[in-house]
């Protein structure tokens, strides 16, 4: 529950971090990003709404906006290439191990979703929760030669944290969007979500179409 708080306020927490932590508030947001890029365990953190959230802050002059995103950046690109060793070494075992945290569902839609898009699938993943965390655990499974793999993974870092921050710089404090800011953390999770649901209806429309013609 304090999870789902958290997502739904990030804004308000975001305030209360800087009013508390002061300078700190840099390296607990580069801790978030790192460790839900980073570690397969924690796919669920916030990623999209905290660093619009963040750019919408900055723009009061509580953070410095450009040293945000170069840390974030940094962030961002450390943890998928963490990620990707992980997956390197723990191999395609994985999949046949019953952990708590990780779920194999997880891994075979980023699997596939991975084998479909190929490279491309690390850049595409940073806009995807749950994906984006298990993209590059996937692509060290894979064994994708890592130049290749940090190449995508720094576009994909660049674009994902400049985005989000920036559009938050520029409109998170527009009077619309200030005072209905949980409504917008909803609609952000939904567009973010809205790819991998029309695969899933993707998937499920020729199956139910086949049973149908039985």
């Amino acid at each position: 529950m304090e999870l789902i708080d958290f997502i739904l306020h990030v804004d308000q927490h975001l305030l209360e971090f800087v009013r508390d932590y002061g300078t700190w508030i840099y390296a607990i947001l580069f801790l978030i990003i790192f460790v839900e890029t980073g570690l397969v365990v924690m796919p669920l953190l916030p990623g999209d709404s905290l660093l619009f959230a963040a750019g919408a802050i900055a723009a009061t002059g509580a953070m410095d906006p450009v040293l945000l995103s170069i840390l974030l950046f940094i962030a961002a690109v450390m943890g998928d290439s963490l990620n990707y060793q992980v997956g390197r070494y723990i191999g395609p075992r994985v999949f046949n191990m019953n952990l708590r945290f990780i779920k194999r569902d997880h891994l075979l839609k980023t699997q596939s979703f991975f084998e479909k898009h190929g490279g491309k699938t690390i850049i595409f993943a940073r806009f995807l929760p749950i994906i984006r965390t298990f993209a590059p655990f996937i692509a060290g499974v894979s064994h994708m030669h890592y130049p290749r793999f940090l190449m995508f993974n720094v576009l994909g870092g660049a674009a994902w944290i400049l985005s989000f921050i920036w559009l938050g710089f520029f409109f998170g404090n527009l009077p619309i969007i200030k005072d209905n800011f949980t409504y917008v953390i909803f609609a952000i999770i939904g567009i973010s979500m809205l790819p991998a649901v029309l695969e899933m209806l993707r998937q499920y429309w020729p199956a139910t179409k086949h049973k149908t013609k039985n």
